[in-house]
């Protein structure tokens, strides 16, 4: 396979959806692309909101088990804070490019900062489970349309030759926030309250929110379009239905519980009007001119899979270190910082990589990377000191930064303009479906094998093999008080065992999933002529 080169891959002159490779035609260029004033402002105020978003998926993770403390929740119900933002978003991602289209990206932006920032002032503000979980759903609503808008206002004030370029700067302030926010988050959990991993997000909307009131021009479609109500219903009651049923499943036995069947039952019906309605409709509330070009719909089972694994392991590692480990708050902020510094520089060296090589080659070093930091995971132990969890994490993101940018480009590079608000919703909804579906199972899968693994344990428990274990000497297990502690440190080590079953599921995912980049076509230019899309 021929070098790759970045600012012809970039172009948007590509052949049309269903013209074979080998034939010489290709796609009219796009518009001619015209300069816009204040380039510079509205990428920093575009950053700024994107920062806003990305520090919240993070800063909070890190304060969640004070959070649970103050709110007297289970680990469970813990759950519902992470997924009801993640739900929200999901439900509301697809209605962004309708939104755009229709009333105005500059008035929907604005409108979707001033929601997130109110609903951040909220939940610093929450008393109880409801009110925390009613409230993130509706920052949710307000951070769906900050990402898909902000890499697509990218898109539109950047030439195509400087499409790469542009989203290596939009995924630079994107990991500021998982750079950023574990530190952040427990230095202020730390010396103030878990109050405040919320109420940062004030001053930062405010700053985001006027830098683009004073700059970011509008945008909006010449043509008016009906809104399909019945695409968007159908869509939000199946995905509703879905975390419904990850959530409660584990609580409710799964499916001997009508309720859990019912759930099954309406999602699933949902989902099957909402293809019909989507491959039938004149005017569908999701274009399916967008399931015709391959490299879109790969890049999309790709994201929905990096979801998955990069969101789950952020749930699943302040608990492991705070609760097992016994990390204060804010060492649990440092430790975990590195993950986002490695993903920094992922996406700082791939910018080049993908311009000498095989965009698929870029992507299969980084999920072979994310693979092999998920390894160095399942080696985890409660003696273990910070050297494995900061190596582990510089690794993983290095192999997400390889992976997302690229990912990103080939999403993208061949999908009409006219179709980049609906494609870059869609990207991150199946992202966030993902990040929704991952934490749900993970979090199921964590609870069944911690209390396999704690009854196996208990069942070889004798005095004799007690009293031969020196770490045991200090114990008298003919009280009350030392059957506790032999409990707790059966259930400590069970966890253990329950965090590392997660970490290799998301090793063999993320292993599986390389063979798929084959699905993926690369753009090669001949020389001296516009890009075709080779396999």
């Amino acid at each position: 396979m021929a070098d790759v080169s970045e600012d012809h891959a970039l172009q948007d002159a590509v052949r049309p959806a269903g013209v074979d490779a080998t034939e010489p035609s290709v796609m009219p260029a796009e518009p001619h692309w015209v300069p816009v004033p204040n380039r510079g402002l509205i990428t920093v105020s575009v950053m700024l909101a994107t920062i806003m978003q990305a520090l919240d998926t993070t800063i909070a993770n890190v304060a969640l088990p004070r959070v649970q403390g103050t709110l007297s929740a289970t680990q469970d119900e813990m759950g519902w804070v992470l997924t009801s933002y993640i739900v929200a978003a999901a439900i509301t991602i697809p209605l962004t490019g309708w939104l755009a289209s229709e009333f105005g990206r500059r008035r929907i932006f604005l409108l979707s900062i001033i929601l997130f920032t109110v609903a951040s002032a909220l939940c610093g503000l929450a008393a109880s489970l409801p009110q925390m979980v009613l409230f993130r759903f509706l920052q949710g609503v307000g951070g769906a349309a900050l990402v898909p808008l902000s890499q697509a206002v990218l898109f539109d004030i950047n030439p195509p030759k400087e499409f790469g370029r542009a989203m290596s700067i939009w995924g630079i302030g994107v990991t500021l926030g998982p750079i950023l926010g574990p530190a952040l988050g427990g230095w202020l959990t730390e010396n103030y309250s878990w109050r405040w991993v919320f109420f940062i997000n004030l001053p930062v909307g405010v700053l985001a929110y006027f830098g683009l009131l004073a700059t970011l021009p509008e945008s909006r479609n010449a043509t008016a379009s009906r809104f399909d109500f019945f695409g968007f219903t159908t869509l939000s009651i199946a995905i509703a239905s879905l975390q419904l049923l990850l959530d409660r499943g584990q609580t409710l036995d799964w499916f001997s519980s009508g309720e859990i069947v019912a759930e099954g039952i309406v999602g699933g019906l949902a989902f099957y009007l909402f293809l019909v309605h989507t491959f039938s409709s004149e005017r569908p509330f999701l274009n399916p001119a967008l399931f015709k070009d391959r490299n879109f719909v790969a890049s999309n089972v790709f994201i929905l899979m990096i979801g998955v694994v990069l969101f789950a392991t952020l749930a699943l590692l302040p608990p492991m270190l705070q609760n097992q480990l016994q990390y204060p708050v804010i060492l649990t902020g440092l430790v975990t910082m590195p993950r986002g510094i490695g993903t920094l520089l992922g996406m700082i060296l791939v910018g080049k990589l993908v311009a000498r090589f095989d965009a698929r080659l870029v992507m299969a070093v980084g999920l072979a990377l994310t693979a092999y930091s998920l390894w160095q995971m399942t080696q985890f132990s409660l003696g273990m000191g910070a050297g494995p969890i900061i190596s582990s994490g510089i690794i993983q993101g290095i192999g997400v930064g390889l992976v997302y940018v690229p990912l990103s480009m080939v999403a993208f590079v061949t999908l009409p303009g006219a179709l980049r608000n609906e494609g870059t919703s869609f990207f991150n909804l199946l992202r966030n479906i993902g990040a929704s579906i991952g934490i749900s199972v993970v979090m199921f899968l964590l609870t069944q094998n911690t209390q396999r693994v704690h009854a196996s344990l208990a069942e070889h428990i004798t005095p004799f093999n007690i009293a031969s274990n020196p770490a045991a000497a200090h114990v008298d297990f003919g009280t009350t008080k030392g059957l506790l502690a032999l409990n707790g440190t059966i259930t400590n080590q069970s966890a253990m065992i329950g965090y590392l079953d997660d970490f290799k599921l998301m090793m063999l995912l993320t292993v599986l999933t390389i063979p798929f980049l084959l699905m993926i076509k690369n753009v090669k230019p001949a020389p001296g002529a516009p890009p075709t899309v080779v396999e």
